[in-house]
């Protein structure tokens, strides 16, 4: 069916679209900044040179210089499924006489979260500077694998605290470093960590809400028209049953930006709630995703003063159980908290 063929191209677009756009969100040594770091190289060989340099500097631009671009774009698309929810659904539903909390609950959900992204955009990360560097150093131990002591900053020129790291966007040191996220245009580090974690988890729960009051409306829409259980005649004139391809054309041919709307909040919601489990395991664990993927290239490494039969092995010596892991995500330990352990 054409239209089934349109609509799964379109989804499947919007997938790749915000796992393209999420993975790339700051990370700069991601897998797939790997894997589109090799396949430039072979269209290289294709693509006129005036056209390399200025993808390049539009991707520099975009993920490793500090820009309000994707801030835009986050409150553009928030806007943009709220005004559909708004002129459409929340209509629809109220005259359908859906109870008035189900309706609103997506609206405080979404205030919660702008609260959530203005205090996470605007909070000071932890930047290491010349006055606090040495008593930043003093907060957690050097775990002679990822973080070693006496390691100076070239760029910086300041000795690098246990869990810190550079930001090339920034252009500072970051203490307990995370990643750099575009969406808040900041560095998640010791200081706003747990104002992201909360910001992901409302954002997650805000387009979750959107898609169980459109999918609820929808629902309502097929049982009060009895379509569900009735037939209709295909293209040689004979009756079927009606199905699933049947339904999902019906509804796009009666309410088409309600149904697009839905595709896309229901993808977003799975590409958040893997975000979400994934920051959630760090978080009870202890780690920060800079952490994780530098664990993940160890193996069978070694410090150049290290023997080649003692292969190093990543202990996370950080974790001291999920909630204390939690409760120091948002509130993050001093070096008085230390010496008192």
């Amino acid at each position: 069916m054409d239209f089934l063929t349109l609509f799964v191209i379109y989804l499947c677009f919007v997938l790749a679209v915000t796992a393209l756009l999420c993975l790339c969100s700051g990370r700069r040594e991601s897998f797939l900044a790997r894997n589109v770091s090799r396949a430039s190289q072979v269209l290289s060989l294709l693509i006129p040179s005036q056209l390399q340099r200025v993808t390049h500097r539009a991707l520099h631009r975009l993920f490793h210089t500090r820009s309000c671009l994707f801030v835009v774009l986050h409150v553009a698309l928030q806007a943009a499924v709220f005004g559909e929810y708004t002129w459409e659904v929340f209509v629809y539903c109220w005259e359908l006489h859906f109870h008035l909390l189900l309706l609103l609950l997506p609206y405080l959900l979404l205030a919660g979260n702008l609260g959530c992204f203005l205090l996470c955009s605007r909070a000071n990360p932890g930047t290491v500077t010349k006055s606090n560097a040495a008593s930043l150093a003093k907060v957690y131990a050097y775990d002679g694998v990822l973080f070693q002591r006496g390691l100076v900053c070239p760029t910086c020129t300041l000795e690098k605290p246990a869990r810190s790291k550079h930001c090339s966007v920034c252009r500072t040191c970051v203490h307990r470093f995370d990643h750099h996220c575009v969406w808040v245009n900041n560095c998640i580090g010791a200081c706003n960590a747990g104002l992201f974690l909360l910001y992901l988890l409302s954002l997650t729960a805000t387009a979750g809400a959107v898609a169980a009051v459109t999918s609820a409306f929808l629902i309502h829409v097929l049982l009060l028209s009895n379509i569900v259980h009735g037939t209709y005649l295909d293209e040689q004139g004979q009756e079927q049953p009606v199905g699933i391809p049947f339904l999902v054309q019906h509804l796009f041919l009666t309410f088409p930006r309600i149904v697009f709307m839905l595709g896309f909040v229901i993808l977003l919601t799975l590409v958040l709630g893997g975000y979400c489990c994934f920051s959630l395991y760090l978080a009870f664990t202890n780690q920060t995703t800079n952490e994780w993927c530098k664990s993940r290239r160890f193996g069978g490494s070694h410090l150049p003063s290290q023997p080649h039969d003692r292969p190093l092995v990543y202990k996370n010596i950080y974790s001291k159980g999920i909630w204390r892991n939690l409760k120091e995500i948002f509130n993050p330990p001093t070096v008085l908290e230390r010496k008192k352990k």
